[in-house]
């Protein structure tokens, strides 16, 4: 368990045997890539799952790289044992440099797999100290002799230490290497950073990390790479006053005096053997409470600012930890593999979670629930992410993806079983529903356009550190959840196990090819179809596929409302007994159990309608709200009209579910952004409201529309917690500048954290050109608007029809290069864009930044470049056609 382990064949056929989900998923997953495995000769690495689907190939290009350290990746002449890092953050400004600092001390053993006279080890923005005039200082460990050091230098662009030395080293020894360095403790929320917050009238300083996918070696010289698993000895040195934390427990606090400083030095437990970007160091004066696992010596504490925890705001979490982890080691039939379970909330943190091994660190907004002020949405936030982060302790840290091309089955597999962990927890909720709403619709945007990638890409195509924080995207997280939940149980609980084909044929359709199938029934023929949906069915798909763009599908069905024996359709078209006559109908993907959109001839889709408008509880509840959302994407990429698309709303008047409500909700929301800027927004504002589906909505917009502003101020407190965001954002949208002042200062005084994100988005909502263009601005400024916040502030103003054109122009007038938060930016400020003089300026921002690139956003560009041509061309298709059916319901 100390090294972890490695998912062989035989160990998938004893687990399939044994029948644990867990472990029947991990297996198919880990025989999908046999062939590719045996192909390319991949050795085992100890604790890595080894899962390359191609070998990398060099490119022919004349820009390819000659001299190892123009790589990004590292060469194979090395590996890492284990590191001994002594780190001292500095919580106040150094006088001489004016900056936050930290200095550190590393030292890495490694065993030489091939005689080399180089070494290349990851180095990012550290300052290193010149030892007998190089950059680090080599010695041989059990007899061996280290060449000395030729020269040494930092290769800024691959983010490299490179050593070379006068002789080489010998296959199968082991050496040490050690460095002393200094970085700055920047607040630039990456590596070893700093955070800020205002308690009982002062500043205070937290020395905080975040490592992946690529920045342990902004905190210390390291091989930074998710394969090079090592031992890790960890000694923080901190103020006294102060506590330090890491990924093990404390074993050693002893106080001591430094240069004339009074410091604390806490020395942690080594480490499993474990991957670079899962460590994680804090120092800090925050509080904590403590629980554990039941029946096992597990420490489970949850931390944050010491006012939150004496307000009982870590309580829920805390209270759901030990019951998921619980859960977990019975769904993964081992051991919690550490001996505590620290989380953490932190004031800054770029993401909203991350699974540091023993340390897990949160926003504030989803670690920290307040009964009182806090939102049932809050509340189910914190559930799901913490049941992600837990699931990560086993699959993910215990068990490693060899290289970022495969993050999907690290991100998508927590994805999956975050839901089956909350369930436990919380069994009432009914939680796995929302996985249709939150996951398998958002993902289907993605997919269904011609620019998106397959769940696994080849490793060539996956290097920079861009390209790596481009992967973290809903495909990565979504898609898969869906591959393993439905397509892999149907496929391993098939009765005899009689499949149409190998397991690895059937996932290798799912996983190494881009994109979805529209399946179309024929319910008088029998005939089913097959097709790659395309939300554009004009865009051109550049990218090959091995399988055509087919897929083997496994169809879930009923006729009539009895589920029938499921049927796979493997080529392009098949036949089934689909036939139907009379009133019979045909329902596929029941339960959304596959991967894909349905489509039927009219007929059935008349029948289908009509069952809705009768008895609608006849079909499943999560089939309702698929119905509508297939509909709505079917429709734009004219499959369907647009029309049929609206009637499947008309039976909501009935419809007492939230699910089916809220995918109507989010598809007509597709209209209100293509229409809210021309005529036909009027009939269709009226027709919604005809509809009641926004009736929260008009009840608090009229309340505030008449009302005064002390109305505001004399009851803001009496708000109930699930409709503050709605109350605050339409009283905002309906003032001026003394309303949004107000609302600002409240934003400001407010210490909870889901408070505070409800205010900052409210804020957003102001019709007001110059208040939103005042709040552009606050954005880049980390004493009003926190960095972590900045792109989601900027989001929510482009997502206000008078916003959005603002936002465009904020972000092409400071546009500086890609960044991970680039993508989110693009992807918010261009939903609207439906016009050809929109287009052309999206093409011209471009070209115009061509030199100074995208990053992690080139994807995100290219993406919103695709749905702005697939928008024009159906506005110009549909907008008559829906301002006249709308005209016609409001009659």
């Amino acid at each position: 368990m100390a090294k972890g382990f490695y998912i062989s064949k035989n160990m998938g056929l004893a687990g399939l045997l044994m029948g644990t989900v867990a472990v029947v998923i991990i297996i198919a997953l880990a025989a999908v890539y046999d062939k590719e495995k045996t192909k390319n000769q991949n050795k085992p690495v100890d604790g890595v799952a080894m899962l390359t689907t191609a070998s990398p190939t060099t490119s022919s290009t004349l820009s390819t790289p000659k001299d190892p350290w123009e790589h990004y990746r590292l060469p194979d002449s090395l590996s890492p044992v284990s590191y001994n890092i002594t780190l001292w953050p500095r919580l106040v400004v150094n006088a001489s440099t004016g900056l936050y600092i930290f200095t550190g001390q590393s030292a890495v053993v490694f065993q030489c797999k091939k005689d080399t006279d180089l070494i290349v080890i990851h180095c990012n923005k550290l300052n290193l100290t010149l030892l007998n005039g190089h950059h680090a200082r080599l010695t041989g460990l059990d007899g061996a002799t280290a060449p000395t050091v030729k020269t040494s230098w930092l290769q800024v662009k691959t983010e490299y230490l490179v050593i070379q030395l006068n002789g080489k080293l010998t296959a199968g020894k082991s050496y040490r290497l050690s460095t002393d360095f200094q970085g700055e403790l920047a607040d630039d929320l990456k590596g070893f950073y700093r955070s800020e917050y205002t308690e009982d009238g002062g500043k205070k300083v937290v020395a905080t990390s975040q490592m992946q996918a690529t920045f342990a070696r902004k905190a210390f010289p390291c091989f930074d790479e998710p394969a090079m698993k090592a031992v890790f000895h960890i000694t923080l040195i901190h103020q006294r006053g102060t506590v330090a934390l890491s990924n093990g427990r404390d074993v050693e606090t002893v106080n001591s005096t430094i240069d004339g400083t009074e410091v604390t030095m806490t020395r942690f437990e080594p480490t499993k053997r474990m991957s670079t970007y899962l460590l994680a160091f804090i120092v800090s004066d925050f509080d904590h409470i403590t629980g554990s696992i039941e029946n096992n010596n597990v420490l489970v504490r949850i931390w944050a600012r010491r006012k939150a925890i004496a307000e009982g705001h870590g309580n829920y979490a805390l209270n759901v930890t030990g019951p998921m982890l619980k859960f977990f080691e019975r769904y993964y039939n081992a051991s919690y593999p550490l001996s505590k379970s620290d989380q953490i909330a932190l004031p800054d943190f770029n993401a909203g979670a991350m699974e540091n091994w023993g340390l897990i660190t949160y926003r504030e907004t989803a670690l920290l629930y307040d009964p009182a002020i806090s939102s049932v949405g809050n509340k189910e936030r914190v559930l799901t992410v913490v049941a992600h982060e837990l699931a990560h302790m086993w699959f993910g840290n215990l068990v490693t993806l060899r290289w970022w091309n495969d993050l999907w089955l690290n991100e998508g597999f927590a994805s999956y079983v975050e839901y089956l962990g909350a369930d436990y927890a919380e069994p009432t909720w009914n939680i796995k529903e929302q996985t249709i709403l939150n996951d398998v619709h958002k993902v289907f945007a993605v997919d269904a356009l011609a620019s998106s990638h397959p769940l696994s890409r080849k490793e060539e195509e996956v290097n920079q550190p861009d390209e790596i924080s481009e992967m973290f995207n809903t495909i990565s997280y979504s898609k898969v959840l869906y591959v393993l939940e439905n397509l892999l149980q149907q496929v391993l609980t098939t009765p005899g196990m009689s499949l149409p084909h190998t397991v690895h044929d059937i996932m290798n359709r799912w996983i190494l090819q881009m994109g979805f199938p529209v399946v179309t029934i024929d319910t008088a023929m029998g005939h089913i179809t097959q097709k790659h949906f395309l939300l554009d069915p004009d865009s051109v798909v550049d990218r090959p596929s091995p399988y055509n763009y087919t897929w083997l599908v496994p169809i879930k069905w009923m006729k009539g409302g009895v589920e029938r024996e499921q049927h796979w359709l493997l080529q392009e078209t098949g036949i089934s007994n689909a036939s139907v006559s009379g009133s019979e109908w045909v329902l596929a993907n029941l339960n959304v159990s596959g991967y894909y959109r349905v489509n039927y001839d009219m007929d059935n889709w008349e029948r289908l309608l009509n069952q809705l408008t009768t008895d609608h509880t006849v079909i499943p509840l999560i089939n309702r709200a698929q119905i509508v959302d297939d509909a709505f994407n079917l429709a734009r990429a004219k499959v369907i009209n647009s029309t049929l698309a609206l009637r499947t709303t008309r039976y909501l008047s009935q419809e007492r579910d939230y699910i089916p409500w809220e995918s109507a909700l989010r598809n007509l929301n597709y209209y209100i952004l293509m229409f809210d800027r021309g005529q036909a927004y009027g009939v269709l504002q009226q027709n919604l409201a005809t509809l009641r589906m926004f009736r929260v909505n008009v009840i608090v917009f009229v309340l505030f529309n008449d009302a005064d502003f002390v109305f505001m101020q004399l009851f803001i407190d009496r708000i109930h917690p699930n409709l503050k965001k709605t109350v605050y954002c339409n009283a905002i949208a309906a003032g001026g500048v003394e309303e949004w002042d107000f609302a600002w200062q409240m934003f400001k005084n407010a210490t909870v954290a889901t408070e505070a994100a409800k205010l900052r988005s409210s804020l957003a909502c102001t019709k007001v050109p110059w208040l939103l263009n005042r709040y552009l601005d606050y954005s880049l400024d980390p004493a009003k608007i926190r960095k972590q916040d900045c792109t989601s502030t900027i989001n929510y103003i482009a997502g206000n029809v008078v916003g959005m054109p603002l936002a465009w122009d904020f972000i092409r007038a400071r546009y500086g290069g890609g960044s991970f938060s680039f993508s989110n930016l693009i992807n918010s400020v261009t939903r609207r864009f439906s016009t050809e003089f929109e287009l052309k300026q999206l093409k011209q921002f471009k070209e115009d930044n061509a030199r100074v690139g995208f990053g992690s956003g080139t994807l995100a560009l290219e993406q919103a470049i695709e749905r702005t041509t697939a928008n024009i061309k159906w506005v110009a298709e549909n907008q008559e056609h829906v301002m006249k059916w709308l005209a016609n319901e409001c009659t």
